[in-house]
């Protein structure tokens, strides 16, 4: 992957990420998060990673983006004064800290350091390989993380439920 891509990737996914942090309207947020996620299964289509790139699409790209959309919609975009405030705050503190990650990776450039090569995936990324890996060792964090979001499901449902009081007859 030539660098000047691989520049104007980043440049895109880092934009992507501080409008979903500066914009003011929930929707434009979630629209500047799908704009991230497709500059990520792009970076993931380059490095031969089709089957995470494809993932990337259906899973986040889709499926995320909507539910967000769906949530936003359905509680309303309305903004607050207060949550105005905080969420300038909120993009001073994401400008700074990309600010001080986009240091941090020219000085990494600029330093000359050896790269380091990260091990892929067994049998080149195929899905068969990946299944392998993921059913037999890293088995106990899968399922850990199956509890965490069935967890944070039924708390959803907890929430969301309203709150209707007895009456005795």
């Amino acid at each position: 992957m030539s660098i000047l891509l691989f520049a104007a990737l980043a440049l895109v996914a880092l934009l992507g990420a501080v409008g979903v942090i500066a914009s003011r309207n929930p929707v434009h947020s979630a629209l500047f998060l799908l704009v991230n996620f497709a500059t990520f299964a792009i970076f993931y289509f380059l490095l031969n990673a089709q089957f995470l790139g494809v993932v990337q699409v259906i899973v986040y790209a889709g499926a995320i983006v909507v539910l967000f959309l769906f949530v936003v919609m359905l509680i309303g975009g309305s903004v607050s004064a207060r949550q105005t405030r905080t969420r300038r705050i909120m993009s001073v503190a994401a400008i700074v800290l990309a600010a001080l990650f986009l240091l941090a990776v020219v000085i990494g450039i600029a330093s000359n350091a050896p790269a380091q090569v990260a091990v892929g995936a067994p049998g080149s990324g195929s899905v068969q390989a990946i299944g392998a890996e993921l059913y037999t060792v890293y088995i106990t964090p899968f399922e850990l993380a199956s509890i965490l979001l069935l967890a944070g499901m039924l708390g959803g449902v907890v929430l969301a439920r309203r709150y209707i009081p007895h009456t005795d007859e």
